[in-house]
């Protein structure tokens, strides 16, 4: 049977789900300098804020999928992304006090992990192998379009009204996504249980955990950009807030194509962990160059933030591709949820981590410290061990 053409409106809606949860989640490092001046908090004490969206969301990624799997995407994604606008919804015209901040935005995160569990797994469900990679690879790009929808609007917005207000722009989003998701999206077909995986556990082999493991170790080159690119360029560089955010959105914009054209290439490769350890390597030396930059050519370090902010994030569409294909139907919620939750793990711990060190021995010596974990990657990836998918 050919594949419906529903797929494609089912794909829309999903990218513009996860657009709006990646705003939130992944938009806070924009508020970084307004919240510095606001609040008066260091580096590494507004790295908390950073991190409190991405550490709810690595609590409850691996129940949200393990949902998806019983009770469908359908369902799991409209109710996160109601519970995700309203609790930043909250955060934007609500409490003032630390506490309460911090804990609506760990719900709010916890809230927005039903998108990333969910919406992978509704995507394998419709698409056919031959296409999954541009799929998985457009689906991929929400993440860099909602940072750079946070990138534009969020910096100057939180100097007019300040940095939690900001945050009405990703909750009214993740609404009107939750209303389309209810209207447009419906639920794959699924394969009986036998067929989806006839093995069993897919977890009996390494493969997966060194898929998990590697696409883990990635985040800290992208998170190493993405968190700290706005704060470099407006502290080490001398540029304004505004120019900064908008620099690093055209830069996710970049990113966002990026992704379509990797899963292309893993779709006419017939792989997805080759593409992905190439990126790996290319990860690597950019961080190295950054870190060069930084040191010696104030110039270079701009160029590497603007290469590196589309080649560290376009091997994500890749390593969910993968996961959910060596996965199988019956545990590719589990799975994805088991991915997102390691590489949230990592997204979690960075800002903080990488923002102390950086604090102490100055960005150079951080982005030449945080290109050992690509490195890494590269001896991880499990490529000779890729075989074809059982979904």
């Amino acid at each position: 049977m050919p594949p419906s053409s529903r797929r494609w409106a089912v794909l829309a809606v999903g990218v513009l789900a996860q657009t709006g949860a990646c705003a939130f989640v992944y938009g806070i490092p924009f508020l970084v300098p307004t919240l510095r001046d606001t609040l008066g908090l260091s580096l590494a004490g507004v790295g908390v804020y950073v991190a409190a969206p991405t550490t709810g969301l690595l609590l409850t990624l691996i129940a949200w999928g393990a949902t998806a799997d019983r009770f469908g995407e359908r369902r799991v994604m409209g109710t996160g992304l109601l519970l995700t606008a309203a609790a930043v919804g909250a955060v934007a015209i609500g409490p003032t006090s630390p506490a309460a901040v911090l804990t609506l935005l760990v719900l709010g995160g916890a809230a927005a992990a039903s998108v990333f569990a969910a919406n992978g797994r509704m995507i394998m469900g419709w698409f056919p192998r031959s296409e999954r990679g541009l799929a998985m690879g457009i689906r991929q790009t929400a993440q860099p379009l909602g940072v750079a929808v946070a990138g534009l609007v969020l910096p100057g917005l939180a100097i007019r009204v300040g940095p939690f207000a900001a945050l009405i722009v990703p909750a009214a989003v993740c609404l009107v996504a939750a209303v389309l998701v209810g209207v447009v999206v419906r639920d794959p077909a699924r394969p009986p249980q036998d067929a989806a995986h006839p093995v069993g556990t897919p977890y009996r082999s390494p493969v997966l955990w060194r898929v998990h493991a590697a696409s883990a170790l990635l985040v800290v080159p992208q998170f190493a950009i993405a968190a700290f690119g706005t704060e470099y360029l407006v502290r080490q560089q001398g540029w304004g807030v505004a120019a900064a955010g908008a620099f690093m959105a055209v830069v996710q914009i970049a990113g966002a194509v990026g992704r379509i054209a990797t899963g292309v290439w893993s779709d006419r490769a017939r792989s997805r962990l080759r593409p992905m350890r190439q990126l790996a390597v290319g990860a690597t030396l950019v961080l190295l160059v950054l870190a060069l930059g930084d040191a010696v050519a104030p110039w270079l370090a701009v160029v590497a933030l603007a290469v590196g902010g589309v080649v560290t994030v376009a091997d994500n569409g890749l390593a969910f591709t993968a996961v959910a294909e060596i996965a199988g139907s019956a545990w590719s919620g589990k799975a994805l949820g088991i991915q997102n939750t390691g590489q949230n793990v990592v997204s979690s711990l960075t800002p903080v981590v990488l923002g102390g060190l950086i604090g102490v021995t100055g960005y150079a010596a951080g982005f030449a410290l945080a290109a050992v974990a690509p490195l890494l990657a590269v001896g991880i990836t499990p490529v000779r061990d890729e075989t074809p998918p059982t979904w």
